[in-house]
């Protein structure tokens, strides 16, 4: 067992493989505050499960076996490292969980084959933590930011939205997690690709609808298209996506039903009203749970952290409440390997051990 001494600056190689994206980071951190993304290189599969209209374990575990050799020489080079300089990495982050289990083990495997041959630590990361610290790594482009300083942001509300995951998470300092909410079917991020499916959009949804829903103007229907936000007056902050889905299904086959084809204009609107119910949820309850709880701050994270409408509607709701809002820069939105380096960061100064026999995957792991 092994413990990381305390190092001024320290680099951190930061290891993303839960899904699609074979990711690796190097950052810096010096002083208190100053956090620098050395390299931040993603190999993405979006283009191979495009085919499949979702992702398909087994082939995310080929393509990263493929793939992370060349990505790990290619964030080495980026961040001015040659491998012969892999002795100036101070520590070795990897997400070991939740994810695909065969895709997690491709990124573990290399990881441990890294601390053992180089003598360095090595630390397990929460993928879902590593979302929630994709805001640590804001200050880059906002040297003004609070979020460094704990007095500033504790209590905490986090909402993370992707593919797999809507979760409302509390978060009481570093460490100190509480899901007070999450999907009791599908995640936010899986209801845009079933919906974009539906549409003939292609894969990923989220884009796709998007951008869609931006050309929306007005409605060229008779009756518009109006679409139920599920569970937004319930007493719990427990989210359901599966029935507003369902609703998307019924209205094209009532207008298919009705000989109205789904012309562009038409699925323009459905989009944009998918979008808007889809996103008034998440708000509403997360506005709600900031004020039962009293936090200070609202950080939002994960792929579908990057949808525009909820940035801008959230941070406008989050400011006429007069609650300190981040989100991540966009680079930071979708899986990478720096928001787990930072994570591992912050793990290691809770004195959490650094060992290769902790890391251990968990394809369901939580907090």
């Amino acid at each position: 067992m092994r413990k990381v001494a305390k190092i001024n600056p320290m680099k951190i190689l930061g290891i993303e493989t839960s899904c699609d994206e074979t990711a690796m980071s190097v950052i810096e951190i010096s002083g208190k505050d100053n956090i620098k993304v050395l390299s931040n290189v993603v190999s993405s599969q979006v283009k191979l499960h495009a085919q499949y209209g979702g992702v398909v374990p087994s082939l995310a575990a080929r393509e990263h076996v493929k793939n992370i050799r060349h990505v790990f020489r290619h964030a080495l080079k980026r961040a001015g490292l040659l491998k012969s300089d892999f002795n100036s990495i101070d520590l070795i982050a990897v997400t070991r969980g939740p994810g695909l289990g065969p895709a997690l083990l491709i990124g573990i495997t290399f990881a441990k084959t890294l601390a053992w041959l180089y003598k360095k630590p090595l630390m397990g990361v929460n993928h879902l933590e590593g979302h929630i610290y994709s805001n640590w790594l804001s200050p880059i482009a906002n040297p003004k930011s609070k979020i460094l300083n704990p007095k500033q942001i504790f209590p905490a509300l986090n909402l993370i939205v992707s593919g797999g995951h809507t979760e409302l998470v509390l978060m009481k300092n570093h460490g100190q997690y509480k899901i007070i909410g999450e999907t009791m079917d599908d995640a936010v991020g899986e209801a845009f690709d079933k919906v974009a499916r539906l549409l003939g959009l292609g894969y990923p949804g989220g884009p796709a609808i998007s951008a869609r829903a931006e050309q929306f103007t007005v409605s060229s229907l008779q009756f518009p298209v109006k679409f139920p936000r599920p569970m937004e007056k319930s007493k719990n902050y427990n989210f359901s996506y599966s029935g507003l889905k369902t609703s998307v299904l019924y209205k094209v086959k009532d207008l298919e039903n009705s000989g109205i084809k789904l012309a562009p204009n038409i699925v323009n609107e459905i989009c944009h009203e998918f979008q808007k119910a889809a996103i008034d949820v998440l708000i509403q309850k997360t506005m709600r749970a900031a004020e039962e709880f009293g936090v200070k701050s609202i950080l939002l994270s994960g792929g579908v952290s990057a949808n525009s409408l909820l940035r801008s509607n959230l941070n406008r709701v989050a400011a006429e409440a007069g609650i300190k809002y981040f989100q991540p820069e966009l680079e930071y939105t979708g899986d990478n390997a720096a928001m787990i380096a930072i994570a591992g960061y912050f793990n290691y100064l809770r004195n959490k051990k650094a060992s290769l026999s902790g890391v251990k995957m968990d394809a369901n792991l939580g907090f």
